[in-house]
């Protein structure tokens, strides 16, 4: 006779009812936080490179946030798509109150919807050189410039205030300007905005899986790349000054971005912390999943509910995902691809 208690294990995962019951990691609606693309087009726009995921015109965006929180998705990480010509140097556009991401606020807020904005707070989104801020002058013709970290401070705390103005229920930069959550936190006093949080997004690679996403927000770069401020994927221990960094300034909530391939940067992220803990999954790993189901390799559904409950185990508080739409629905539904 074996000396320990064999097939336990199997037992307990034996059938769907009982699969349920047993699991100790779950998802709820409350957790998950989707991205909208808000345009100043008038006509709506499918991004090729990330199905089901679009460009809203303002007041199309209006009616879609209205029915996903009919639906139970409570939060919004509202994204400008910005027209060529108002783009320029400073991202000056960002702060005029007819810009989409701010109209789209007010409106929400008119409307007496339920719902939870997140503004991201940056300016790659509306400058002409596509970076996250303002741009030093170079020494020649043929230096590259850099962002100017110190000039950028003073217009990321501009737009929050903009934004604060306009309805954001949180302010989120993703900028990774040293210095960033301390200006913000700043402004938004000064301007009376004390109760406004700030969920800053403290630990973000210079990833290779942020295209698609450039391809929805028209926010790609006119020269050079982003991992002069971004941080090295390379590096297993820099988020921790970046962390203690935000926390010190000022930050109420933290996010790690991406998330699906940085699943043991979210868990040392949540130990180390006690404020809430946002992870990204982000539009390149989306967008394998996708064309992973169109070649028939992987099921959507289960492979999409496997990675965000992967998410969600490593320790992440809210989850940043182009599928919550779907997980809601999926989530409403409790077959076994739900519960694994």
């Amino acid at each position: 006779m074996p000396s320990f208690p064999t097939h336990r294990p199997r037992r307990l995962r034996q059938n769907g009812p009982l699969r349920q019951v047993m699991a100790d990691v779950r998802l709820h609606p409350d957790m998950l936080i989707q991205p909208v693309f808000v345009s100043a087009d008038d006509q709506l726009h499918e991004v090729a490179s990330m199905p089901g995921v679009r460009q809203w015109p303002v007041n199309a965006a209006l009616e879609a946030i209205g029915r996903w929180r009919d639906a139970g998705l409570k939060q919004f990480l509202l994204f400008g798509v910005t027209p060529t010509e108002r783009k320029d140097a400073t991202g000056s556009y960002a702060h005029d109150p007819e810009a989409p991401v701010n109209r789209l606020m007010a409106q929400v807020k008119a409307a007496g919807l339920d719902a939870l904005l997140y503004a991201d707070l940056c300016l790659c989104e509306y400058t002409d050189h596509g970076h996250c801020g303002a741009l030093t002058a170079p020494a020649h013709a043929n230096d590259d410039r850099a962002v100017d970290n110190d000039a950028t401070l003073a217009l990321l705390g501009q737009l929050a205030v903009a934004q604060a103005c306009a309805g954001a229920d949180v302010v989120a930069p993703s900028g990774m300007m040293d210095g960033q959550v301390a200006a913000i936190r700043a402004a938004l006093d000064a301007a009376g905005f004390h109760h406004l949080p700030i969920m800053s997004y403290s630990v973000k690679y210079a990833s290779n899986f942020y295209g698609p996403f450039r391809d929805a927000g028209q926010g790609g770069m006119a020269f050079g790349d982003r991992k002069g401020y971004q941080m090295d994927y390379r590096r297993g221990r820099e988020w921790r000054e970046e962390l203690a960094s935000d926390l010190e300034q000022g930050a109420d909530m933290v996010m790690v971005k991406p998330a699906a391939t940085y699943l043991d940067i979210i868990y040392q992220v949540r130990q180390a912390c006690s404020v809430p803990v946002a992870a990204y999954h982000v539009s390149g790993e989306y967008a394998m999943l996708h064309a992973a189901a169109q070649r028939g390799w992987v099921d959507l559904q289960a492979a999409a509910m496997e990675t965000t409950l992967a998410i969600k185990r490593a320790g992440a508080d809210l989850i940043v995902t182009y599928f919550a739409p779907e997980l809601v629905k999926w989530l409403a539904g409790g077959d076994d691809k739900v519960t694994g």
